[in-house]
C-alpha cells in the first residue's frame, strides 16, 4: 500500500517541479519596453547631433547601449508605420498603407461630433486575427500593454488594442483626438475615461482682437489634464504591477507631434534659453502658441525626463538588468503646426522641409533614431550602421522571447547586432510604398536608393541616389547606372502586392 501510495505523490512532485521550471523560464525572459516617439526627427536627440534641445536621459540610454545610424520607419506617417511595426510586413504587403480616417462613417473630422458619438472616432481597423507583436508575446507568456496613441482601429471594431494582442490599453484610440494634448477623454481598454478638460477643437485660433504677444491670450489652450502626464502614470503603474512577470510595454507617446503644448515649467526653461520669439498664430494648423520654439523643445525634453524617471523606476524595482529598452520614432519631423524643423535641424544630415521630411520617402521622412539598451547583453557605447527597419522588430522580439518568427514577415532579426553574438543576416534591399502625397515608392539597396515620386500624376521615372556621397538626395545618378535602375524597378514591381483597401490602391502599379 505504501508503494502504491508513493507513485502518485512522486508523479505530482515531478509535475510540480516541471511546472516550476517552466514558470522560472517564463519569469526570467527579459522585459521589453518599446518607446515610440511621434514625428521625432533623426537629428532631434543630443546623441544624434542636436544642439538646441536637451535630451540627457535618452543620450544616456545610447551611452549605455547601442545607437543605430541606418534604421528606418515603416512609413513616412503615423498609422502605416505602426502597422508595419506591429505586423512585421513592409508597406507593399501591409494591410494599412496610409492614414485612413474612414470617412464613410460621417463627419469624422468634427471634433465635437466625435465626442458625442464614439462611432466616429478612430482609423480603419486591422482585421480580426492579425498576428501582431502583441499576440506573439502573449503566447510567449508576456503581459502586454500599449500606452499612448493607437491609430489602428476605431472603438467597437476588431482593430482595438485589446483585440490585437494587448492585455491593457490606455491613451488615444484615435489619431485625430490626439490633435490636442488636453482631450475631453482618453480610453482605458474599451471604455472612455473623461478628463477635466473643456471642449477646445483642434485648429481653434486666438480670440478676435487678442494680443498675440500677450501670453494670457493663449490661456484657453492650456487646460487641466495633460494627456502625457496621465499616460506616463499608467506606464509606471503597468511596470509596477507586472514587475514579477515578463512584460511587453509599447509606449507610443504622442510627443512631439503637433500641437505645441507642453508643461509651463518646461516652456519657461526654453524661453530663458532661446529668448523672445515671434508667436505662432495657427496659420499652419493645430493651435496657436506664444513661444513655438520653446514649446517644441519643451515637449521633447519633457519626454526625455519621463524616460529618465522610467529607468529609475526599473532600477528601484530591481528589474532594470532584465529589461530591454528600445527608443525610436514613427517617422521624420513635420512641417506644420508651428514646428520649425529647419530651425532645429530636426532631420540632422538630411533635408527636413516640406517635401523632404514627414509624408515623404526621402531620408528625412523615414530615417529615424533608434537606441537599444539592455544591461549585460548590449555593449555600452556601441554604434552600428546595420541597415534595418520597423519590419525587423517583430522577428527580433520573437527571437528574444524564444519564438519562431512568423513566416509571412518581411523582417530579419537584429538580435545578433544587439548582443554581438551570432551572425547578423542582412537585407538585400528595403522597400517602401506610400499611396499618399501623390503616390511614392522607394528602395534602399546597399548605399544606393531609388525613389519614384508623383506616381498618381503619371510619373514612373525612378531617381537614383548614392547615399554614401549624397545623404540629401540631390544628385540623380540614374542615367549612369541603368543596370541598378533595372534591379530597383523589378523590386518595386515584385514587392508590391495589390492593396486590399481601395484607399491604398495604386492603379499605376496594376491595382484594380
Amino acid at each position: 500500500m505504501k508503494k502504491a501510495f508513493c507513485y502518485p505523490i512522486l508523479l505530482l512532485l515531478a509535475l510540480s517541479l516541471f511546472s516550476c521550471s517552466e514558470k522560472e523560464k517564463t519569469i526570467h525572459k527579459p522585459n521589453i519596453i518599446y518607446i515610440l516617439a511621434d514625428d521625432l526627427g533623426y537629428g532631434e536627440l543630443g546623441c544624434y547631433g542636436q544642439e538646441k534641445i536637451e535630451t540627457p536621459n535618452i543620450d544616456k540610454l545610447a551611452a549605455n547601449g547601442i545607437k543605430f545610424t541606418q534604421h528606418y520607419s515603416g512609413a513616412p506617417v503615423c498609422a502605416p508605420s505602426r502597422c508595419v511595426l506591429l505586423t512585421g510586413k513592409h508597406s507593399g504587403h501591409a494591410y494599412i498603407r496610409g492614414n485612413d480616417e474612414w470617412r464613410s462613417r460621417g463627419e469624422v473630422w468634427d471634433y465635437v461630433a466625435m465626442i458625442k458619438d464614439s462611432t466616429l472616432e478612430g482609423q480603419r481597423p486591422l482585421p480580426k486575427g492579425t498576428v501582431t507583436i502583441g499576440t506573439l508575446l502573449q503566447h510567449a507568456g508576456y503581459k502586454t500593454a500599449i500606452v499612448g496613441k493607437w491609430g489602428l482601429g476605431a472603438p467597437h471594431t476588431d482593430g482595438i488594442p485589446n483585440k490585437q494582442g494587448f492585455d491593457y490599453f490606455y491613451g488615444y484610440n484615435c489619431q485625430r483626438q490626439a490633435h490636442t494634448y488636453y482631450p475631453v477623454h482618453l480610453y482605458e481598454n474599451e471604455h472612455r475615461v473623461y478628463l477635466r478638460n473643456d471642449t477646445v477643437p483642434p485648429h481653434t485660433k486666438l480670440a478676435e482682437g487678442a494680443d498675440p504677444y500677450d501670453p494670457t491670450s493663449y490661456a484657453k489652450f492650456k487646460l487641466t489634464d495633460y494627456a502625457p502626464d496621465l499616460m506616463f502614470k499608467k506606464v509606471c503603474q503597468f511596470v509596477s504591477d507586472n514587475k514579477d512577470q515578463p512584460f511587453f510595454l509599447y509606449w507610443a507617446t504622442p510627443i512631439p507631434h503637433a500641437p505645441l503644448q507642453a508643461p509651463q515649467e518646461w516652456i519657461d526653461k526654453y524661453v530663458k534659453k532661446f529668448g523672445d520669439e515671434e508667436p505662432y498664430l495657427g496659420d499652419r494648423g493645430y493651435f496657436p502658441q506664444r513661444y513655438p520654439h520653446a514649446a517644441y523643445a519643451a515637449m521633447i525634453s519633457y519626454l526625455d525626463d519621463q524616460v529618465g524617471q522610467l529607468v529609475d523606476q526599473l532600477k528601484e524595482l530591481r528589474i532594470y538588468e532584465n529589461t530591454l529598452i528600445i527608443f525610436t520614432s514613427d517617422n521624420g519631423p513635420t512641417y506644420n503646426g508651428g514646428a520649425d524643423s529647419e530651425w532645429f535641424n530636426s532631420a540632422g544630415p538630411f533635408l527636413e522641409s516640406r517635401g523632404w521630411g514627414k509624408g515623404f520617402v526621402h531620408e528625412g521622412g523615414i530615417r529615424v533614431p533608434m537606441i537599444a539598451a539592455w544591461p549585460g547583453k548590449i555593449k555600452p557605447g556601441t554604434t552600428t550602421d546595420l541597415i534595418s527597419a520597423f519590419w525587423d522588430v517583430m522577428p527580433t522580439l520573437a527571437e528574444i522571447a524564444g519564438l519562431d518568427t512568423p513566416p509571412e514577415t518581411d523582417g530579419i532579426s537584429f538580435l545578433p547586432t544587439l548582443t554581438g553574438k551570432g551572425e547578423q543576416k542582412k537585407h538585400e534591399f528595403l522597400y517602401w510604398e506610400f499611396p499618399s502625397y501623390n503616390g511614392q515608392q522607394a528602395v534602399r539597396m546597399g548605399e544606393l536608393k531609388g525613389t519614384r515620386m508623383d506616381i498618381f500624376k503619371g510619373n514612373m521615372q525612378i531617381n537614383l541616389y548614392d547615399l554614401g556621397k549624397d545623404l540629401q538626395e540631390q544628385n540623380d545618378i540614374a542615367d549612369a547606372n541603368p543596370d541598378v535602375l533595372g534591379k530597383i524597378a523589378t523590386i518595386m514591381t515584385e514587392q508590391h502586392e495589390p492593396a486590399q483597401l481601395d484607399r491604398f490602391k495604386i492603379k499605376q502599379l496594376g491595382d484594380e
